[in-house]
């Protein structure tokens, strides 16, 4: 029987299981060395003179990054309408209100020749998203920011090793959030992290993921804010440690797989390919467009069908105007038009950096065995 193989899978070696052993031994398993460790390790790796602040999560990350850029109620923030539901629900989380700007269909990234119009008078900051690990074209959304004294808080997720014109993300513009996650390109198990210049930001982020304490020369305990507790373990931590040194091998395979997908799938006009990118691409997942009316199916039946045949395909993501909750708030999905065609239509092919050569092909011989019995 032919094994099964899932969209997504974390590579774990036995160097960081017997590293992670040594932590536990350790007695130090909360926040302590380790996480000052991962953070330096992190800063150096994406350079700019950047300070890494670790957290549990790159939601937690997002929505302290917003607060400790001034988001607030009363405030906008734009974000792209097709991404995880995190990237809306941060906005709402903290008070504002989510303005969703259509995507382009082929990087599924946020179109930026439509940001300055969505921008009005309670507009405090952009948060556009790197989609699958493709960059967004910061150098063009830069300018807008600049002409309105918008804050930019990089939705990076998905970007961790990803470069722009040979810069690493992270190591310029704003402030950017990484993932950890067991799905991404590296992972802490569950964790993220917010990369930024600014000391301001630093500082504020410090004091949300930690109850909002602060200490002074003394040790004596003061809270200034009303934090959270969203701070990373040394567990988790030694575990980045480990995933962050086999970053850019993983990155290249997964670069690897991405061609392979490209030449197995060439002529396959049953679907929409992502697009390419350049070498920066650090390609956390390869999602790809079916119309499903068309060929007189659906989504949930493609996908059974799939993993009958052994194979797991994933979902990434639904428009987020066309989510319940959003819906409730009066958006529509047909008003961001490219994101509700990805919504209805994106399938996410598998991409890890265990993959044979010979999966991708698998893969796509299903993919247009299944297509063609539509």
């Amino acid at each position: 029987m032919t094994d099964y193989l899932p969209f997504a899978r974390p590579n774990i070696d036995e160097q960081t299981i017997a590293a992670v052993a040594a932590v536990f031994r350790s007695g130090q398993i909360a926040s302590g060395p380790k996480v000052l460790e991962l953070e330096a390790a992190l800063a150096a790796y994406i350079g700019g003179g950047r300070q890494l602040r670790a957290l549990t999560s790159a939601t937690e990350g997002l929505e302290i990054a917003l607060i400790a850029c001034g988001v607030g109620p009363g405030d906008e923030v734009i974000v792209p309408a097709m991404s995880f539901a995190a990237s809306a629900n941060v906005v709402a989380r903290a008070g504002a209100k989510p303005v969703f700007v259509d995507v382009e269909l082929a990087t599924r990234n946020l179109d930026v020749a439509l940001v300055e119009r969505a921008v009005t008078g309670r507009t405090r900051a952009i948060m556009p998203v790197h989609f699958a690990g493709l960059p967004v074209d910061l150098d063009a959304l830069a300018p807008i920011a600049a002409r309105h004294d918008l804050r930019v808080v990089e939705d990076a997720a998905h970007a961790i090793g990803t470069r722009s014109r040979g810069r690493p993300i992270g190591s310029f513009g704003d402030v950017a959030v990484f993932s950890f996650h067991p799905n991404k390109n590296m992972t802490s198990i569950e964790g993220g992290a917010v990369a930024t210049a600014d000391t301001a930001v630093v500082e504020l982020v410090e004091r949300h993921r930690f109850h909002g304490i602060r200490r002074d020369v003394h040790g004596e305990i003061d809270v200034v804010l009303a934090g959270a507790k969203s701070n990373l373990s040394d567990v988790a931590a030694q575990v980045g440690i480990e995933q962050l040194r086999r970053l850019e091998g993983f990155n290249a395979r997964r670069r690897a797989l991405a061609a392979q997908y490209f030449e197995a799938l060439d002529g396959c006009d049953q679907i929409v390919l992502p697009a390419r990118g350049d070498e920066g691409h650090s390609w956390h997942m390869f999602t790809v467009l079916i119309d499903f009316a068309k060929h007189r199916t659906t989504r949930p039946e493609f996908l059974q069908a799939m993993a009958d045949r052994g194979i797991g395909i994933g979902v990434h993501y639904p428009c987020i105007p066309a989510l319940t909750y959003y819906r409730g708030l009066g958006y529509r999905p047909e008003d961001t038009p490219n994101a509700a065609r990805i919504g209805r239509q994106t399938v996410t092919l598998p991409l890890f950096p265990a993959m044979r050569d010979g999966d991708v092909e698998r893969v796509a011989t299903a993919l247009r065995a299944q297509i063609a019995r539509t």
